[in-house]
């Protein structure tokens, strides 16, 4: 399934987050601390969309502010792109036990909040952390080792598919991949800007 198609719209974040707050649509919910529904810009140029949130995540209700989270604010830094300007989402919205990977299920329970996350947010540029969120948002056909690091554009929105932090934690020498595929991100936003 991909990103866009007939689901229910909320035409607020509020709204929005409203609908998702008690959400028994999948097991995730049994387990979860928090909702972590996303954070920063609401009105951002660039929205990140990782897979699901962690420990550090579920315990917070913020994305990305675990090990991987800290190693992504560096990039950001490195290369010029300030947190609170962009908007941070996942695919899914509660904690998958053990950090495993979100099953299908879970992921077609979540993601029509993600639909609308992108529409309310309306992004010119989606950057996609992992396969997981590559293959969520583009379709099963993508695969994060050929797609890493080249634009799709797809519905008046451009794609840049990189490796979700957490894998730079695993093999350090992603590293270098993701700062490339950040400072890509930087350049097509001053270009469009």
């Amino acid at each position: 399934m991909t990103l866009f198609g007939d689901v229910e719209m909320f035409d607020s974040f509020e709204e929005l987050e409203e609908s998702i707050k008690d959400c028994q649509k999948c097991k995730l919910c049994k387990n979860r601390t928090n909702i972590v529904f996303g954070s920063g810009n609401k009105k951002a140029d660039v929205m990140f969309i990782g897979e699901g949130p962690g420990a550090d995540e579920d315990e917070q209700g913020v994305p990305f502010v675990g090990k991987a989270g800290k190693l992504m604010n560096e990039a950001f830094r490195g290369v010029g792109i300030d947190r609170d300007e962009v908007y941070i989402a996942n695919v899914v919205k509660c904690r998958p036990p053990m950090n495993r990977n979100p099953e299908s299920d879970e992921v077609e329970c979540c993601l029509n909040y993600l639909r609308n996350q992108v529409v309310l947010v309306n992004p010119k540029i989606i950057v996609l952390l992992g396969n997981v969120a590559l293959k969520a948002v583009l379709g099963s056909e993508y695969s994060i080792t050929s797609s890493r690091g080249k634009w799709v554009e797809k519905k008046g929105i451009k794609y840049m598919p990189t490796f979700h932090p957490a894998a730079l934690l695993r093999d350090e020498t992603k590293k270098i991949d993701f700062w490339k595929d950040l400072k890509l991100v930087v350049e097509e936003l001053n270009v469009l800007d």
